[in-house]
């Protein structure tokens, strides 16, 4: 998957070191110099299939991709958690007519 603009903004360029890790329903990438996985030459971002099955995303699945410059973090959200904190967010919305 492709991400370059968000790469840009954490600084990490082709080759740059990555760990991976699984955690809460998303994918979660940072800043390793012993990681395991690498950015690609191109700008993309390795999904490995283990941590993919984890986290339910399924290959060819939009997924969110989420940069947190501050902690050097870059984020990987699948379309299903999206779609459930919106289901969420939505039930709270007021009624029609209401104040907000």
């Amino acid at each position: 998957m492709s991400a370059q603009h968000l790469l840009r903004a954490l600084g990490w360029p082709p080759s740059h070191r990555l760990d991976i890790q699984p955690g809460h329903g998303m994918l979660v990438m940072r800043s390793a110099s012993d990681g395991r996985h690498q950015v690609g030459s191109r700008g993309d971002l390795p999904l490995p299939a283990n941590a993919r099955q984890l986290c339910r995303i399924e290959p060819g699945q939009p997924v969110l991709l989420a940069a947190i410059v501050t902690h050097e973090l870059l984020v990987v959200h699948p379309v299903s958690t999206v779609v459930r904190l919106l289901a969420d967010l939505h039930t709270h919305l007021p009624a029609a007519g209401d104040d907000c």
